[in-house]
């Protein structure tokens, strides 16, 4: 979240603009949060001030779109966005307009953006928000709707379809039926977006809060099949009751992500979204009760998959399927090794592990016993417990005679495995445990 720090330097940037003979308002976002009485997350100034003017009033402003009309200005370690009135010429690309062009008049400015509730302005001087598009009605009834022709707005710029779910969801609105309509009708076009825009959007659907409305809407809007498939074969796959008396894989996985919380990481948050992506792929009938047989294995799998088209780091890839790979191996927890049980739970970033867990039980029998038992058990362990200091290393097994080779690296482990187990505690006994172990070189 933004602070006062932002809001600040925001009204001190607009005054400035203001006694500089311009107009200049606060638009969009901060406008919809402060009349919602939220933090608004960044603020952004409308003027039509073209960028030479905003440079020389800020000489240390950044121009980060000049076609656009867009200037940076940093203080103090935040940001505020100013961009000049504009009027857009045609789209040609489903993302940026072929031309545009610097306006005196801010109702041209609104008419060019994409939502009713994105287009309010607020006046600092006078205490007023100027509403040309009964933005302001929206915001009271909770409504995310296209300004103008929804079709003409999508088509402009594709990835606005994904920006209304996105909106809808966080804030906990309802799409207005004509733009809900024009995206089922053109969901299609979403394909023609970059992966990279696409996986960002995704992201903060994810994690901004209201990620399980979200996935509601990304199936209703039929935007789901085209960006994630993967997922949506999730639906009505069954699960046996006895263990998923929620229902099936698509309920399961909505009610986990109805438990997240923002902060949430990007990693968790995939992580829960695709826990399971294995199972349509894994469904047996078996004679005792339904399987998913390697489930985890076919999961990883395909999310390396989906996290690779979605262009993802390696980083974030390999954490999200660490998540993926260990999540069926709490129920194993309290029968594990102490050994075992010490290299789980220090396991990098193990808390994100815990919570996938957790919401893991709570949305299907509700049973946090290995939860509660994982929880506990790492919170009794020091961090020297967990992993200790090495005893012993290769040169010290150079020194003993021992030919350098695989096997060190098995020596090694399973000194640290006793270490672990409690059973060698000094330099000594672990040369000694060696000696016994592995014989006299």
């Amino acid at each position: 979240m933004i602070g006062d720090g932002a809001r600040d330097l925001a009204l001190k940037i607009a005054r400035t603009i203001r006694k500089a003979g311009f107009q200049a308002y606060l638009v969009g976002g901060c406008v919809r949060d402060m009349i919602l009485n939220r933090t608004p997350k960044d603020f952004d100034i409308a003027t039509d001030a073209i960028p030479g003017d905003i440079l020389r009033l800020f000489p240390g402003a950044i121009l980060v779109g000049a076609q656009f009309g867009v200037v940076l200005v940093r203080e103090n370690g935040v940001q505020v966005e100013i961009a000049t009135f504009r009027s857009d010429f045609a789209y040609e690309d489903g993302r940026r307009p072929r031309q545009v062009a610097f306006e005196n008049d801010p109702k041209q400015d609104v008419l060019r953006r994409d939502f009713t509730i994105n287009a309010l302005l607020y006046d600092i001087e006078n205490d007023t928000v100027i509403d040309f598009v009964n933005g302001k009605r929206d915001v009271f009834e909770g409504i995310v709707r296209a300004i103008g022709d929804p079709e003409r707005r999508f088509g402009e710029d594709h990835l606005r379809m994904l920006r209304a779910v996105r909106f809808a969801a966080r804030l906990g609105f309802s799409i207005e039926p004509g733009t809900m309509a024009a995206i089922q009708k053109l969901h299609a076009s979403i394909g023609r977006v970059s992966a990279e825009r696409v996986r960002d959007e995704l992201t903060r659907i994810l994690t901004e809060g209201g990620a399980r409305r979200g996935l509601e809407l990304l199936e209703e809007s039929r935007l789901l099949g085209d960006v994630l498939p993967e997922v949506r074969a999730l639906r009505e796959v069954e699960q046996p009751p006895e263990f998923h008396p929620e229902g099936d894989v698509w309920t399961h996985t909505l009610m986990m992500l109805d438990g997240l919380r923002p902060p949430v990481t990007t990693e968790l948050a995939w992580g829960v979204l695709l826990h399971d992506i294995g199972k349509p792929g894994t469904f047996r009938r078996a004679p005792d009760r339904i399987r998913f047989d390697g489930h985890v294995e076919l999961g990883l799998e395909l999310a390396r998959g989906i996290l690779g088209r979605l262009r993802f780091s390696n980083e974030e890839t390999e954490r999200v399927l660490a998540l993926i790979a260990n999540h069926m191996r709490f129920m194993d927890a309290p029968r594990m090794r102490e050994s075992t049980l010490k290299r789980f739970l220090r396991m990098e970033r193990f808390d994100e592990h815990l919570e996938l867990h957790r919401l893991d039980c709570q949305s299907s029998n509700g049973n946090l016993t290995t939860y509660d038992f994982a929880r506990e058990r790492l919170g009794a362990l020091a961090p020297e417990q967990l992993k200790p200091t090495r005893l012993i290393d290769g040169a010290d097994l150079i020194a003993l005679g021992y030919r350098p080779g695989p096997l060190f690296k098995q020596m090694l482990g399973a000194v640290e495995d006793a270490q672990l187990e409690g059973s060698v505690a000094t330099r000594d006994t672990a040369i000694e445990f060696v000696k016994n172990r592995f014989g006299t070189p």
